[in-house]
């Protein structure tokens, strides 16, 4: 952890060497924990709910697994969801950032101003975060994860692959205007800190393509007037954070694909008709679906 401390202090720039010594530093504690096994065989390819489940889904051992995906895409709700479902733990770079916004200092003001113009958040600070969280699971005797929102660079997935074996990397894909939408429509409670959506997409299909159905998430009405906008949640900010997404994801996602690593998954609505076509790509048997799609 001292090489983080010092990485935070300085200035200079991280080369890929580094950032795999600082990656080595970091996930050492998941790797010791984690269970042997050979990694699953996922093939590549694309699923949009329609075809045969990847090979090597569900449990029996610690599991490696990244999600990608668009800043709004729902990479916070279906991993939390299959985290809850498989009792591997989340990680979500995302999360990390806003608990660290919310606390008083001078990294929350830097994380502020870097998120309020839809900019990535530099290595060295998600790195520092990602340890605080990995040596907290480490005490608690976590093991394996299911990480949501990194690596989001080339360089990350570079170093990432040197220390440790992903299984599989799932890649959520929705179509730009409802993902703008999403991001348009989310909203939170101020009193309870729930999340929900006053959009109602609808997308009617086109020149071959399917339409999108997403009804709206409601708040109860307890909540109604409490509801409030993320800063970050403005279309000049979203279409940014779009914009550099998509310009740096795509090595990323032709890094796992060219390893047989990289499952494709077109999200074909809302949670009810999305959550169980994930579940049977990623070969995973929920016993309560029902009960999983409502929750």
């Amino acid at each position: 952890m001292a090489v983080l401390s010092r990485l935070l202090r300085s200035r200079s720039s991280i080369s890929t060497s580094s950032l795999s010594s600082i990656i080595s530093r970091t996930f050492a504690a998941a790797s010791l924990n984690s269970e042997s096994g050979a990694a699953c065989p996922f093939s590549s390819r694309s699923n949009d709910g329609g075809g045969e489940p990847v090979e090597g889904g569900g449990t029996g051992r610690s599991i490696h697994w990244v999600f990608l995906g668009c800043p709004g895409v729902g990479k916070g709700t279906y991993t939390s969801r299959l985290s809850n479902l498989l009792g591997v733990p989340h990680i979500a770079t995302g999360d990390l950032v806003r608990e660290e916004l919310a606390a008083p200092g001078p990294l929350s003001h830097k994380l502020e101003e870097i998120v309020n113009q839809g900019k990535l958040v530099a290595d060295e600070i998600i790195f520092n975060l990602l340890s605080k969280r990995l040596e907290a699971g480490e005490a608690k005797g976590e093991s394996g994860f299911i990480l949501d929102g990194f690596p989001r660079t080339i360089e990350q997935a570079e170093a990432l692959a040197g220390v440790i074996d992903i299984d599989l990397v799932v890649n959520l894909r929705l179509r730009e205007e409802a993902l703008v939408a999403k991001c348009l429509g989310r909203r939170i409670c101020s009193e309870c800190g729930g999340n929900f959506n006053i959009a109602c997409i609808d997308i009617k299909g086109e020149n071959g393509s399917r339409g999108i159905f997403m009804a709206p998430l409601l708040p109860p009405s307890q909540c109604e007037s409490k509801l409030i906008t993320r800063s970050d949640d403005r279309e000049e900010v979203v279409k940014e954070r779009l914009r550099i997404y998509n310009e740096m994801s795509r090595p990323v996602e032709e890094f796992y694909r060219s390893r047989g690593k990289l499952l494709e998954f077109d999200l074909p609505g809302g949670i009810p008709e999305s959550w169980p076509k994930l579940l049977h790509a990623l070969n995973i048997d929920d016993g309560d679906n029902k009960k999983s799609i409502a929750a």
